[in-house]
C-alpha cells in the first residue's frame, strides 16, 4: 500500500519537463564528441589519413562506452538507495567535468601523448556519467508518468537523447556557417565542449529542484526493504536482466549505426561534403525526435510488443538495402529519404525501450535493473558499432557491417516476440 501522496498533474508535468531537460544536456555533451570528430580528430591523432584518424577517435568513443557499465552499476545502486533525483544530479555533474576537460585539452602538437590521454580521461568521466544517466532518467520518467500515458511521457527520454544529438549537429551547422574549415579544425570545436559544460551547470540547478518519485519515496519508507546490488539483480531477476540485454542489442546497434555513424558514412562513403552531410542528419533527426511521442502514445493504446516487433522486422529486412543504396547515392534529397526511412524504423525501439525496461523491475532495484544490463549490451553492440563499421571499411569489407547490424536486429526480434506485454504486467505502482 502506497502512503506517499502522488504529485498533482501540474507538478508531474513540471518534473517530467525538468528531468527531460537535464537528459537533453547530458546527451548533448555526449554527442558533441561524435558531431565534431571530423574537425578535432587531427588535433589529437595527427598521423594517418582521414579514416585512420576517425578510427582513433572512434576507439576513444568506444572506451567511453566501456565505462558505462561501471557507471550503471555504481549510480544505479546509488539511485536505488539515495533516490532518482540524487542519481540525476550526480550524473550531470560528472558530464560537466568531462566536457570542460575536453574544451581545454592540449593538442598533440602541444603535449604529445598527454593530449589523447586527456581526451581519454574526459570520455571515461562522461562514460561513467552516462552509464548512470540512462537508468536514473528512464526510471524517473517512467515512475513520474501516469499509467495511461506512461509510454507517451517516457518516450521523452529519447526525444531528449535525439534532441541532444540534434542540438550538437545544429551547433555544428551554425559554426560551419560562421567559421572557416581551418578555424573549426584549429579551435572552433572547443566552443562546442565549452557550451556543453555551461549547459550542464544549468541542468544541475534544474535537477536540484525536481520532486522525488512516489515509487522511491514509498520504498524508502520501508525499514526492511531489499537492497539494490548486482548480486541481487542477477540472483532475483535473471530473466528480466538478460531480457534487457537481448532487446537492447539490436536496438542500440541500429540506433548508433543509423544516427552516429550515418553522418560519417555520408562523407566517407557516399561522398557528400561535411556541411551537406550535417544538414541532412540535422533535418532527419529533428523529424525523428518529433515522431517519438507519437510512437510512445501508440504503445499506450496497442501495447509495447507490436511497436518493438515492427522495428525488429523492418530493421532486419531493410538495413542492408538502405546502406547499399545510400553508398551509391549522390543526390541529397534521395540520401535524406533513405536516412529518414532508417530513423523511422528504429523509432520502434527508441520510443519505448526505456519504459519497457522500467516496467520489468520492482521499485527497490529498478534503476540498477534498467541501467546495468542495458549498459552492458550498449557497450558491446552500441559503443563499438562505429568502430566496427570503420574497421570493416578499412579492411575492404564495408558491406559486412550492414549484415552485422541486420543480424543483431534479428536476434533482438526473437526477444521481442517471446517477451510478455509489459504494459499489462508492469511493476510500476503509480496510477
Amino acid at each position: 500500500m502506497l502512503k506517499a501522496a502522488a504529485p498533482t498533474s501540474t507538478r508531474r508535468f513540471r518534473n517530467i519537463v525538468g528531468g527531460s531537460a537535464g537528459n537533453l544536456v547530458e546527451w548533448f555533451d555526449w554527442y558533441v564528441y561524435s558531431a565534431f570528430a571530423l574537425y578535432f580528430a587531427s588535433a589529437f591523432f595527427p598521423s594517418g589519413d582521414q579514416t585512420a584518424q576517425l578510427l582513433s577517435t572512434a576507439a576513444v568513443f568506444a572506451v567511453g562506452f566501456v565505462m558505462r557499465p561501471l557507471g550503471a552499476w555504481l549510480m544505479g545502486i546509488y539511485a536505488d538507495h539515495q533516490g532518482r533525483k540524487a542519481g540525476l544530479t550526480l550524473s550531470v555533474t560528472l558530464m560537466c567535468a568531462g566536457s570542460l576537460l575536453i574544451a581545454v585539452a592540449p593538442t598533440h602538437a602541444q603535449a604529445g601523448l598527454v593530449s589523447p590521454a586527456v581526451l581519454l580521461a574526459a570520455r571515461i568521466l562522461q562514460g561513467i556519467s552516462l552509464g548512470g544517466e540512462y537508468g536514473s532518467s528512464a526510471t524517473y520518467l517512467s515512475e513520474m508518468a501516469g499509467r495511461e500515458r506512461r509510454g507517451f511521457w517516457s518516450s521523452f527520454q529519447y526525444v531528449t537523447i535525439i534532441g541532444g544529438q540534434l542540438l550538437a549537429l545544429a551547433l555544428l551547422v551554425t559554426l560551419q556557417a560562421f567559421l572557416s574549415e581551418a578555424q573549426l579544425e584549429a579551435w572552433g570545436w572547443r566552443l562546442a565542449f565549452a557550451a556543453g559544460g555551461a549547459l550542464a551547470v544549468v541542468a544541475y540547478v534544474i535537477r536540484r529542484r525536481l520532486d522525488e518519485t512516489l515509487s522511491f519515496r514509498s520504498v524508502a519508507a520501508q525499514a526492511d526493504r531489499p537492497k539494490s546490488s548486482s548480486r541481487n539483480l542477477f540472483r532475483d531477476h535473471p530473466r528480466e536482466a538478460f531480457l534487457v540485454m537481448a532487446l537492447t542489442a539490436g536496438g542500440t546497434a541500429a540506433f548508433y549505426a543509423y544516427t552516429i555513424y550515418l553522418q560519417k558514412f555520408l562523407v566517407n562513403t557516399s561522398g557528400f561534403d561535411r556541411a551537406t552531410a550535417s544538414r541532412i542528419m540535422t533535418v532527419a533527426l529533428a523529424i525523428m525526435m518529433l515522431v517519438q511521442p507519437l510512437a510512445g502514445r501508440l504503445s499506450d493504446r496497442v501495447g509495447r510488443k507490436p511497436i518493438m516487433i515492427t522495428f525488429g522486422v523492418c530493421g532486419t529486412l531493410f538495413t542492408y538495402p538502405i546502406f547499399t543504396t545510400l553508398a551509391t547515392t549522390r543526390d541529397a534529397a534521395a540520401a535524406f529519404a533513405l536516412v529518414m526511412t532508417a530513423l523511422i524504423i528504429v523509432t520502434g525501439y527508441t520510443s519505448i525501450n526505456a519504459v519497457v525496461k522500467a516496467e520489468l523491475f520492482p521499485s527497490h532495484i529498478r534503476a540498477l535493473g534498467v541501467a546495468l544490463p542495458f549498459a552492458i549490451a550498449n557497450t558491446i553492440f552500441g559503443g563499438t558499432a562505429e568502430y566496427v563499421a570503420l574497421w570493416l571499411k578499412a579492411a575492404g569489407h564495408e558491406r559486412w557491417f550492414y549484415v552485422y547490424i541486420s543480424a543483431l536486429i534479428a536476434g533482438s526480434l526473437v526477444a521481442y516476440v517471446s517477451m510478455r506485454e509489459t504494459k499489462v504486467t508492469s511493476l510500476i505502482e503509480e496510477d
